[in-house]
């Protein structure tokens, strides 16, 4: 006898919207979409608009599965709004997801827990100004007290948009303003050189984790999103020492910022001393069936499907 879905409540897949990572989110949402109608679950997608309280009740949702990123997805905003509407789902609540999603206060959360991150600074985009009257003047630039190469970044995108690695200090006026075109904060951070480990979280349990090796300058974007571009190894190419430090520096992040369900933990692991440091924690990961998430359940022993339906069984438990 084949079992049943774990839940008879029509499932609405939130994906899309208008944030910088649309195009990613719909992949995930497909994806996902497809899992649940391979499992038996009443599910339908819903491409996120203005209009997305009237489509919830139309449609008479009565659990969402997210596969939002960045934005109004990932922030917190669509979690409260789930939660005044009565409607459970998948992943961190409010206050997590608003946490993770800021990367100024997510970093200074985990120095109070004593967990290593990278040297790093914050700018303002209002004090980023420039003297109008002088013709083709320059911005003020920040005082950095620390080493070049600086990675420049968005302090709320996700999927490495607007992301710059600067190695020269004339690079870092033109790496600052593409930021602030994605955002009023920026944040410089020093550049961790070393290997880059992503560590799966499910529940409170680490997965596992896998090494990213992109051919370009840095896991960019493109490196992310371009078939071939990157090469993946499962499980990291590290010692067991290092790996099992870089596990307990992840599941300690993920439960520092009070993130439930899944999430993945992006980290570098300084080549001369194997700390692992925190760059950021993702409460809603993609999702696609070649995200990273997935390949770290895979080598876990948990099929695509598998996964889904853990996510939602962990949210019918909150």
């Amino acid at each position: 006898m084949t079992k049943g879905p774990i839940t008879t409540r029509k499932i609405g897949v939130l994906m899309g919207g208008e944030s910088s990572e649309r195009d990613i989110s719909i992949r995930s949402g497909l994806a996902i979409y497809q899992s649940l109608q391979e499992l038996g679950y009443n599910a339908v997608p819903i491409d996120i608009s203005k209009d997305i309280v009237n489509t919830l009740k139309k449609e008479k949702i009565k659990f969402a599965f997210l596969a939002l990123h960045g934005g109004i997805g990932e922030n917190g905003a669509i979690q409260g709004m789930l939660e005044v509407l009565g409607i459970s789902y998948t992943g961190s609540g409010v206050l997590a997801s608003a946490l993770a999603m800021d990367k100024e206060v997510s970093k200074k959360i985990f120095i109070y827990h004593g967990l290593p991150v990278a040297p790093f600074i914050i700018v303002q985009r209002s004090a980023f100004s420039v003297q109008r009257s002088a013709k083709n003047a320059e911005p003020q630039l920040p005082a950095i007290d620390f080493p070049l190469p600086w990675v420049v970044k968005p302090v709320e995108e996700g999927s490495s948009i607007g992301v710059s690695m600067v190695k020269d200090e004339k690079e870092l006026s033109s790496a600052i303003k593409k930021a602030f075109s994605l955002g009023k904060r920026t944040m410089i951070e020093k550049f961790i050189p070393g290997k880059e480990i992503h560590i799966g979280i499910l529940g409170q349990k680490v997965l596992g984790g896998v090494e990213v090796r992109p051919s370009l300058e840095f896991y960019n974007y493109e490196a992310k999103y371009t078939s071939g571009l990157t090469d993946y190894i499962i499980p990291p190419e590290i010692d067991d020492t290092t790996y099992e430090s870089a596990k307990d520096v992840a599941l300690k992040a993920h439960m520092a910022l009070g993130c439930s369900g899944a999430s993945r933990v992006d980290l570098r692991i300084e080549e001369n001393s194997n700390i692992p440091n925190i760059l950021e924690v993702n409460t809603l990961p993609g999702m696609t069936t070649t995200s990273l998430l997935p390949k770290i359940a895979k080598s876990a022993g948990l099929s695509f499907n598998n996964l889904i339906e853990e996510i939602i069984r962990l949210a019918l438990k909150e």
